[in-house]
């Protein structure tokens, strides 16, 4: 298979994990009091959303890459 068609399988694996996931979570260490040498750190969590609509456009336009990365080679 040509190197289109290995990122077509790539966006279609991606696309169906992110209408299987949604959302995930990550946390980050903020400063929250520097004085001195007194640090105060707070972890904060971000959330990030996965569009349905991205999942699937990741699914259509990796399938187009792995139908056109076949038939050229």
């Amino acid at each position: 298979m040509r190197a289109i068609a290995w990122i077509g399988v790539l966006l279609v694996i991606l696309g169906v994990t992110g209408l299987a996931v949604r959302t995930f979570t990550y946390t980050t260490t903020e400063k929250v009091m520097d004085l001195g040498p007194i640090h105060a750190t707070a972890d904060k969590e971000h959330d990030v959303f996965i569009y349905p609509a991205a999942g699937i456009a990741a699914i259509l336009i990796g399938g187009l890459l792995v139908v056109v990365g076949r038939r050229r080679a």
